[in-house]
């Protein structure tokens, strides 16, 4: 068994699920297997639980329960896999996103800044891009937008201009070379958030960790049955949004759609209108609960969607 640590508002997000002993449920971001324990044993003998994870190091944890089954994939295949297994419909879907405590804290994974190691980042250690390809390969262009995008830096003209320069006179290999080269564009007294954002940018576009989400949210809500539960704990602010406009609105962005008498063209009904966070208790217990958020949705049944 891989150590996980502990998952984060437990209670809260498989709660949010209001569990039918005999319902099919899916946990998409299994890991250590927190959450799919909790839901495993609020099911009856016919309910059923499907969990996915990329990472392999998750499959060490998998759960010897007959009605549990770990699909080592990417939950943005969640419909194709689910098919297989003849499944077209569930009761409840969970998603706690973003790294795991095991991943932040295996420095030859590279996730962390508080380590030395090689800038690789992969959730599914097959693919084929790294962060360091990404550092050493990407137009200086490509790399601003990204940085600006998914790190949300607002000098990430700057940043990208001072990587390509310094790539040029030599590889950038380690999170050790990386944290150098940005060593003059690192604000004091705030030199980790600002890595943070950079690192966090870095990981998004290697795991295309944004497309997978919205693969999940608008799979989501072909597989959910009427009154079927969505409930998702987020660890950032692109990550929230997504998840805060599909709730609200069916859609990524713009404004709601309505039909012609008025009523919301949307698939959900949100139960919580703000994110549930972690009480004072967990946070002393659990420093990644500090910048999670919890929302919990109910798929309406509506003939127009």
């Amino acid at each position: 068994m891989v150590d996980y640590h502990k998952p984060v508002m437990l209670s809260e997000s498989v709660g949010g699920l209001v569990i039918k002993p005999d319902g099919i449920y899916i946990d998409v971001t299994f890991g250590g297997g927190g959450h799919s324990k909790s839901i495993l044993s609020k099911l009856g003998p016919e309910g059923r639980l499907f969990a996915f994870d990329r990472d392999p190091d998750a499959a060490a944890n998998a759960i010897d329960d007959d009605r549990f089954v770990l699909v080592a994939q990417d939950f943005k295949f969640l419909k194709n896999y689910l098919r297989f297994y003849r499944v077209s419909e569930v009761d409840g879907i969970l998603a706690d996103l973003g790294v795991s405590s095991h991943q932040f804290d295996k420095g030859e994974r590279g996730f962390s800044i508080r380590f030395d190691g090689p800038l690789d980042m992969r959730m599914d250690q097959k693919s084929p891009l790294t962060a360091a390809r990404i550092i050493n390969e990407y137009e200086e262009e490509t790399l601003s937008n990204l940085l600006f995008q998914y790190g949300e830096l607002r000098n990430s003209r700057k940043i990208a201009q001072l990587i390509t320069k310094s790539r040029d006179e030599q590889a950038i290999s380690t999170i050790a070379d990386l944290k150098k080269v940005l060593l003059p564009l690192t604000p004091w007294g705030k030199e980790n958030r600002f890595l943070a954002q950079v690192f966090q940018a870095l990981r998004i576009e290697v795991n295309g960790e944004l497309d997978s989400l919205k693969g999940l949210l608008e799979q989501s809500a072909e597989l959910l049955k009427p009154d079927g539960r969505l409930s998702v704990i987020t660890y950032h602010s692109l990550e929230d949004r997504l998840v805060k406009n599909f709730m609200q609105k069916g859609k990524f962005s713009g404004e709601v759609e309505k039909d012609f008498f008025g009523n919301k063209l949307t698939p959900f009904e949100q139960i919580n209108r703000k994110p549930i966070v972690s009480t004072d208790e967990e946070l002393n217990d659990n420093n990644r609960a500090r910048s999670a958020k919890l929302r919990v949705a109910k798929r309406i049944q509506n003939e127009s969607v």
